[in-house]
């Protein structure tokens, strides 16, 4: 599966992604918005890449590798997550490994690829994503595409030996198609 955009494109996941994945994933920067915990071996990473021929209606997730376009070499990841077939909805999100590869548009266009796709291919209904109230710059990403925030979730993320809160953000496809 490749969905392409003008300088970037969304690929399935490959087994030559394995150290790219153990590096995000052992990542202590990015556990607080990957809601991640513990370290992760190289031999689970490995068994995840071998089952992730799953379509997203049997493992219930979607995850993608961001590239740059005439590039094979990841920038990044974008996930739906929770996905709910029978209330046409999924969680997103997305994480830029090198924090030199943020703030350059490829975060921005890798999620209109994704919300595009949600809506077009999948025929969601709605996405909604869960973001730290300290995370400015996902939280204005989020907000660029209409997602609206419907609630404060409070003390909901304990880090640095301190509780903060969560915004929970949705977007209702425009269409707001009925299925019947």
């Amino acid at each position: 599966m490749t969905l392409t955009g003008t300088n970037l494109y969304l690929r399935a996941l490959e087994p030559e992604d394995l150290d790219f994945i153990y590096q995000i994933e052992n990542d202590e920067s990015v556990w607080e918005v990957s809601n991640t915990q513990t370290p992760y071996s190289k031999f689970l990473i490995r068994q995840y890449l071998e089952n992730a021929h799953q379509d997203i209606y049997e493992a219930k997730q979607l995850r993608l590798a961001i590239c740059i376009k005439n590039s094979q070499t990841p920038i990044g990841l974008i996930d739906l997550f929770d996905f709910d077939p029978k209330n046409n909805r999924a969680g997103i999100g997305i994480v830029i490994q090198k924090e030199t590869d943020r703030s350059k548009g490829f975060g921005k266009e890798a999620l209109g690829i994704l919300i595009a796709y949600s809506f077009k291919q999948l025929q969601l209904h709605q996405l909604f994503a869960n973001i730290a109230v300290d995370n400015v710059s996902s939280l204005n990403l989020f907000a660029t595409f209409g997602f609206e925030k419907i609630g404060i979730k409070k003390d909901w993320i304990y880090t640095n030996n301190s509780y903060h809160d969560e915004v929970l953000f949705q977007l209702i496809n425009p269409k707001n198609h009925k299925l019947t």
